[in-house]
């Protein structure tokens, strides 16, 4: 058991040391998880709400509580606009970088959409609302859909093209033949019914796409399980009485997922993709959702009067897109047993 934990170790140590030789890899991995991380906690970087406020001896947090208006002395309203908030010597509230919630309007402008201001440096959308907080928010639902429609599918794939190869025989046919039936189906045109058919959230479109994407994955599952379930270290666990979960999740499981491990940087950038798309269309999240679609679809209606609209979304999904390709391309060439 040491002699292969320490086996295992060391294939480790060098798949690591091949995918650190790509400097554009971990530059790319590097630069991505920062855009994770900011997108995550973009409502520190872009809020119309003050991080910390000191009113009346009081320290306040509205970035993380709604606050009733009438602590604040306001009665003509229910809502407090913080920008108009009376503050005296002592008190004081710091705000996030970006005083723009992704949800509101720059009145200050005189139409919509407008140019790249100082205080809009991406300028507005058709609606005044501020394009890079809506980027930098809209980024957010953007990976978290990628990466659960890959896990989901990554799950159900494993489990139905493991299950397939493993046992063969009658399992493996009656399968086939399902998978082969779905693979017919035009998934995106589908897709598309059943979104218009149901309100079309994140964790509702997460599920829909889920009901066709697990077939690529479930062809590359069952392809490996085939080829190792005769290999010689399953015979000799056999040999020893080793029951056939143990047999899967021990031996067979760990040495099949090379080529997922391998596309998947690959399939969430496909999933980035398909969610714009669905945006553009107006099939995919509900409006006002911060969404790089849907400032792509208010770029082609005002393709005239508002470049800045095509410009920057399309630059982010590219941004984006690349450095998932050159993540993608490192541990393409760490999991190549030839490289190593």
């Amino acid at each position: 058991m040491i002699e292969k934990y320490l086996i295992k170790n060391e294939l480790s140590r060098k798949r690591w040391k091949i995918f650190k030789s790509r400097k554009s890899t971990i530059f790319a991995s590097i630069l991505l998880l920062f855009l994770v991380i900011m997108t995550f906690c973009s409502p520190l970087i872009a809020n119309s709400r003050p991080m910390i406020l000191k009113y009346s001896d009081h320290y306040y947090f509205p970035i993380i509580k709604d606050y009733d208006a009438s602590t604040f002395g306001i009665t003509e309203s229910l809502d407090v606009n913080y920008r108009k908030l009376q503050l005296s010597s002592k008190d004081f509230a710091i705000w996030p970088i970006i005083q723009w919630d992704p949800f509101e309007s720059n009145s200050i402008v005189d139409s919509y959409p407008s140019m790249p201001t100082h205080s809009n440096f991406m300028g507005t959308d058709d609606r005044g609302r501020d394009v890079f907080t809506r980027l930098l928010y809209g980024f957010k639902y953007s990976i978290t859909y990628a990466v659960a429609v890959w896990f989901i599918s990554l799950s159900i794939g494993t489990i139905l093209g493991g299950t397939m190869g493993f046992f063969g025989g009658k399992i493996d046919f009656i399968g086939q033949r399902f998978v082969e039936i779905l693979s017919t189906v035009p998934s995106f045109f589908l897709l598309i019914i059943l979104i218009s058919i149901f309100a079309p959230s994140l964790w509702m479109l997460i599920i829909i796409s889920c009901v066709f994407s697990w077939i690529n994955i479930s062809y590359y599952v069952r392809g490996e399980f085939l080829k190792n379930r005769n290999r010689e270290f399953v015979e000799a666990a056999r040999a020893l009485g080793a029951s056939n979960r143990s047999i899967i999740f021990k031996h067979i499981l760990p040495n099949s997922l090379t080529p997922i491990i391998t596309f998947a940087p690959f399939t969430i950038a496909g999933e980035i993709v398909g969610l714009a798309a669905l945006d553009y269309l107006g099939f995919g999240l509900q409006v006002p959702t911060p969404s790089w679609g849907e400032l792509l679809s208010q770029a082609q209606k005002n393709y005239t009067i508002a470049w800045w609209l095509a410009l920057y979304p399309s630059l982010a999904l590219f941004i984006v897109l690349t450095l998932l390709n050159l993540i993608g391309q490192g541990v393409r060439d760490a999991m190549d047993p030839n490289m190593i």
